[in-house]
């Protein structure tokens, strides 16, 4: 299912705890444009339970839904509060399997400009939605993704630092991107 929106599309992504949800919302309300939320986090508030490998299917399903309606909605850009990408990431992380469909999906639907948050934000737990996680490996998670970033040929960068600095820098990026 690719997009078929003229509008960008800036993806915020990375492991649990880096600040992707209000960097995400931040930049929303700076650029004045639509965003899509998390499918994973508003699947654990519906369900209140742990998240298995049962999920994986809902919670994607979902978040293409959530992206397509922010696109919908869109002029001439978009932002995400991850997307497709990060529900592989952490399935092939957590139940060591990557469905084929959101696999192939992947790698079809591909963002304009993803921004990596980096884990230099202190580790919060995020309760049931990923109720295994430590900064380790919220560590290793990052590492998936900088991985998953570079062997896929998306566009991406690193967002470092906290509180106005992490979202100057984003705001000065995406700036930067849409004026190239």
């Amino acid at each position: 299912m690719k997009h078929t929106s003229s509008s960008h599309r800036i993806v915020v992504t990375g492991s649990e705890s880096t600040g992707k949800t209000r960097l995400a919302k931040q930049l929303a309300d700076h650029f004045d444009c639509p965003y899509s939320l998390e499918a994973a986090r508003l699947y654990v508030e519906d369900h209140d339970c742990a998240l298995t490998i049962d999920d994986l299917d809902p919670i994607a399903t979902h978040q293409l839904e959530l992206e397509e309606t922010a696109i919908g909605k869109a002029h001439s850009l978009v932002i995400h509060d991850t997307d497709l990408l990060s529900t592989l990431i952490y399935a092939q992380h957590y139940y060591g399997v990557s469905p084929e469909w959101i696999t192939n999906t992947v790698m079809e639907r591909t963002g304009d400009l993803y921004l990596l948050c980096d884990i230099d934000l202190p580790w919060v737990p995020d309760g049931l939605q990923r109720d295994r996680g430590s900064p380790e490996k919220r560590r290793m998670i990052h590492l998936q993704f900088v991985d998953m970033l570079e062997n896929s040929g998306r566009r991406w960068v690193l967002i470092q630092g906290s509180g106005a600095a992490r979202s100057e820098q984003a705001i000065r990026l995406i700036e930067n991107y849409l004026d190239s």
